[in-house]
């Protein structure tokens, strides 16, 4: 995959769209920019992991029936 793209008078570019996606580049993350003979080589530096809650879900196979308010009772009777 590649594309054309313009440099702007602060000599800046702009990723593709389809590119960023492809990557998983988001607002914020960081880029490593290198020279290899005359190209110029930008590659992500670290992938966004994905959501912490979703990755904590994925542990568990099936769903837990958990009765919080009983838990927090329970806790406070132990001190």
């Amino acid at each position: 995959m590649s594309a054309v793209v313009k440099v702007t008078r602060k000599y800046q570019v702009t990723i593709p769209k389809k590119i960023r996606e492809r990557l998983g580049i988001h607002v914020g993350d960081k880029v490593l920019i290198r020279i290899e003979g005359d190209c110029i080589v930008i590659k992500p530096v670290v992938r966004r992991r994905s959501d912490a809650i979703e990755e904590m879900l994925k542990l568990v196979s099936e769903s837990v029936d958990i009765d919080a308010v009983r838990l927090v009772e329970e806790s406070w009777s132990e001190d």
